[in-house]
This record gives structure tokens, sequence and C-alpha cells, in this order.
């Protein structure tokens, strides 16, 4: 009986040890979320949305050249 007892005990010291960490996990994160200041995402350079406009344009000549045979 003795035996159990101190493994009852040591089960409810780890529980209670889990419990406590996820609870200071949990006000931890909090912290966090409150912060003001929201990082915006960078938007893309000139150079990228240049190259974005050239492949547009390549792939517009490519479909003009693969059906203008359709007709």
């Amino acid at each position: 009986m003795l035996k159990t007892g101190k493994k009852v005990a040591a089960a409810l010291a780890a529980v209670q040890l889990y419990l406590q960490q996820e609870q200071e996990a949990a006000s931890f994160s909090e912290v966090e979320t409150v912060s003001p200041v929201k990082i915006m995402p960078n938007e893309p350079g000139q150079w990228a949305q240049s190259g974005r406009v050239e492949m547009m344009g390549g792939r517009r000549l490519v479909q003009l050249r693969a059906f203008s045979n359709a007709r």
C-alpha cells in the first residue's frame, strides 16, 4: 500500500507541475500578443514587379502564337 501511495503522489505532482507550466506558457503568450507594433509585410520592389510584367508579356505572346493557327 505504501508503494501505491508513493506512485499516486508522484503522478499528482507531475500533473501539478505540468499544469503550472501550461499556465505560465499561456500567460507568456498573452503578453506577446498584446504588443501594439504590428509588422507589415514588405511589398515587392520595382524589380520584382518588372519581372512579373515581363513574364506575363511573354506568356501572352506564347498564347497568341499557340492560338493564331486555330482560326
